[in-house]
């Protein structure tokens, strides 16, 4: 009798297991905690960026903590960000440098903790992400940018031959630069001049300003440029649209009538201005893909899978850029080259 009340007893525990288990529900997939640290958080194209980038992650299925760290233009503010961020536990590190020349801390400390690093927009040197296997680069090519703007702004030349002013077969044209020995503004600068000439478009520099991406430096520059050439200038290439804003905005505050000028990047407010013809043309630098390139591999590193998109060398994504301009009288036609995924 009492080893069949026994067997009863393990029965019924087993079935009371069995039902259990049947009704457990699986447990949910650990929360990634990424780390996103910004050179600037009130550049506006970076701001962009990083909205995207947290829209993204909220429409995430598995579940997604962003700690976000605005470096203010400071490597050792952003060499202690990252720190604290490793400290906290982060999976995923997100860096938009300071200073491209300058990750070697970074990279140690994320190496030391074991954490993938994901640098983003701007472009570090060759050598430095080859230092280690879990070192990654999301953004655009540099050179593409320039082509663009030069075959943008070539195209409107050649449909507008009023834009030579003084009508001498040459067109005078300044270069707003993003930063000193910064690698987007030399190959968007270099690009977008050889790209003109290779068009047929005679050109003479009349000078260039550094403004440092930014839209009130720009305006400061342009006004003083204005005093030197005043109306001899016949064309504007600015390294980002907030400088070409910002060069919109010295015209707007003088008497001198509005040259042809071209931006990069079709953040928000340059693509309106371009949209109301007030801007000739930008080039855009795609944030919103930039920033799900991010997330995609991101969670694809945190969870040690492959990730969905194609790695060049098995370090870079790149985001095409596109042509966009408002000008129906251009020959050009936005363009951009497909995205490998």
């Amino acid at each position: 009798m009492r080893n069949r009340i026994r067997l009863l007893l393990l029965f019924f525990s087993a079935l009371l297991c069995l039902s259990a288990c049947r009704g457990r529900k699986p447990e949910g997939k650990k929360k990634v905690r990424i780390g996103v640290s910004v050179y600037d958080g009130y550049d506006t194209f970076i701001s962009e960026l990083t909205t995207a980038f947290r829209e993204a992650a909220a429409a995430e299925a598995r579940s997604v903590q962003i700690e976000l760290s605005d470096a203010g233009r400071s490597q050792e503010v952003q060499d202690k960000a990252v720190r604290q961020m490793l400290d906290n536990g982060c999976d995923i590190i997100c860096v938009n440098l300071v200073d491209r020349t300058a990750p070697g801390k970074i990279i140690d400390m994320a190496k030391k903790k074991n954490v993938p690093i994901i640098f983003f927009n701007r472009e570090l040197v060759e050598e430095d992400l080859e230092r280690w296997d879990k070192l990654y680069y999301v953004g655009a090519d540099a050179k593409e940018s320039g082509v663009l703007q030069g075959e943008l702004a070539a195209a409107y030349l050649k449909a507008h031959p009023e834009a030579d002013r003084n009508q001498d077969g040459v067109i005078q044209y300044v270069v707003l630069e993003g930063e000193a020995g910064h690698q987007d503004a030399i190959l968007r600068t270099e690009y977008a001049a050889s790209t003109l000439k290779e068009r047929g478009i005679a050109l003479e520099k009349l000078g260039y300003a550094l403004a440092n991406w930014n839209r009130s430096q720009a305006q400061t520059q342009v006004q003083q440029l204005l005093q030197s050439y005043g109306t001899r200038i016949e064309l504007i290439l600015a390294n980002n649209d907030d400088m070409a804003l910002g060069a919109l905005d010295a015209y707007r505050a003088s008497n001198i009538p509005l040259p042809p000028i071209f931006g990069i990047d079709g953040t928000e407010p340059g693509l309106s201005a371009v949209r109301d013809q007030s801007l000739t043309g930008t080039v855009k630098n795609n944030g919103i893909g930039q920033a799900e390139a991010m997330l995609s591999l991101a969670l694809s590193l945190a969870a040690g899978e492959k990730s969905a998109y194609t790695l060049d060398r098995g370090k870079y994504i790149r985001i095409p850029y596109e042509a966009v301009s408002a000008d129906k009288d251009s020959s050009i036609t936005a363009r951009s080259t497909e995205l490998s995924r």
